[in-house]
This record gives structure tokens, sequence and C-alpha cells, in this order.
């Protein structure tokens, strides 16, 4: 009998503390407002891939946004080790020349003019893998690409670009810097 008490008790303790149905509740893990640029892709990389990916695209979408200062060449921590890895030694191997990764990756891109994110679709293939379909429009074109994520510890990162007719971005800079 006490132990039932005591079960009623703490189930009643529960109740209490939960939301009704009624009420807006936003999740403990969700991205705060914050404006479009590192700060909050880091923390959308934390809480989804859509999250992220979508976090990724506000600031070419967003005028006026930016990523900030220019890290060094393979330190990004939106991408994954191996492409980080791959894009360091494309830039070293550069050595004052062009690098082959010459152009925003994620906006397939120089610059962004008029750029809105149209479609995001994400499928999730285990806990650690995702891959992004993205339509987007950059300066009146239509663009197709495809994002595989990974999750690095706690985080999301890109670890490929695919573009519609083009080697992927790993192959291309594995050519480059073989």
């Amino acid at each position: 009998m006490r132990h039932v008490l005591i079960a009623a008790a703490v189930f009643a303790g529960l109740a209490a503390c939960s939301p009704s149905g009624d009420e807006a509740v936003e999740p403990a893990d969700a991205p705060s407002a914050l404006p479009p640029g590192r700060p909050a892709i880091y923390e959308a990389a934390r809480v989804g891939p859509e999250e992220f990916v979508r976090a990724l695209y506000a600031v070419h979408a967003t005028p006026g946004a930016s990523m900030g200062e220019a890290l060094q060449p393979g330190q990004d921590p939106i991408y994954d080790r191996m492409l980080n890895a791959m894009i360091g030694a494309d830039f070293t191997k550069a050595a004052g020349e062009v690098p082959t990764l010459n152009y925003d990756p994620i906006c397939d891109c120089q610059d962004s003019e008029g750029f809105t994110l149209d479609s995001v679709t994400v499928t999730q293939s285990g806990p650690q893998a995702a891959e992004a379909a993205v339509v987007f429009t950059n300066a009146g074109e239509t663009k197709r690409q495809t994002l595989k994520l990974v999750k690095e510890g706690p985080m999301w990162k890109v670890s490929d670009v695919l573009v519609p007719g083009r080697p992927s971005l790993t192959e291309t800079l594995m050519a480059a810097i073989s």
C-alpha cells in the first residue's frame, strides 16, 4: 500500500510540472533567435541537421549578415575533420596561388545576391549521418545541391557537397591535393 501511495504522489508531482496542452512550449534545445552568423550556426549545429543547414543558408539569405572574420583554411567548425583536412591541404599546396576551393561551397558562389533558400529536405540515415537536399536561388539562378552531414561530438557538420553534373567537393579536393 505504501508503494502505491508513493507512486501516486510521484505521478501527481510530475503531472503538476507538465504543461497543459493549451500552452506553446519551446523545446529546451531549440536554437535561440541569434542573428545569422557563426554563433547561430554553431548553436543550430547542436540542435539538429535541418536547423544547422537552415542556419548555414540564413547567412546568405539575410542582407548584411556575415560569417564574421575569416578563419584559417582547414579550421572551420562547420566542416568535419576530413573535409577540413582536405581544405587545409588544398590551401597549403596552392602556396600563394589560387587554391582549388576559391569559392563558398555552401552557396556555390563567390558572392550572394538576392539569395533565397527555396527548400531543404533532410534525410537522416542514422543518429550520426544525414543528407540535406537544398534548392536555392542566387543572382536569379536556381541551384540544387546536396550537403552530406555528419555529427562529430555534439555538432552537425558538412562532410561533402554534391552539385549535380560535377564531382563532389571531396573528389575535387582529393584530385587537387594528390
